[in-house]
């Protein structure tokens, strides 16, 4: 028998909503309003580095040190316990977009 845990969410009961019922409990929700269409269109998405790395086919370790990111800076985005700053969101879509232009960019000497 698999005892329900206290903060299981019953997806049962989301399934039964109908769009409509959806929409107006999102539309309820004073802390957590969805976003209109206009904040929506000047959201970026970033590139979560995780994902990133394993597109590459890179360890921790080896991302960090092809694309100069300290390590525990890495590990902290991967684990949330901190969100990359503007810059470090930039740097990254540049490398999702152009990893060998990055890398070849890095290993450059003057």
């Amino acid at each position: 028998m698999k005892l329900k845990m206290k903060n299981e969410f019953d997806w049962s009961a989301f399934d039964a909503l109908t769009e409509e019922e959806l929409v107006a409990r999102a539309e309820s929700d004073p802390d957590n309003p969805p976003l209109t269409e206009e904040q929506l269109k000047r959201m970026k998405r970033v590139p979560p580095s995780r994902p990133l790395r394993f597109r590459l086919g890179l360890s921790q370790e080896a991302f960090a040190e092809r694309f100069q990111i300290p390590l525990g800076t890495l590990r902290d985005w991967e684990q949330r316990r901190k969100e990359p700053d503007a810059a470090a969101k930039a740097y990254l879509r540049v490398i999702s977009r152009i990893p060998e232009a990055v890398m070849d960019a890095l290993q450059r000497k003057p």
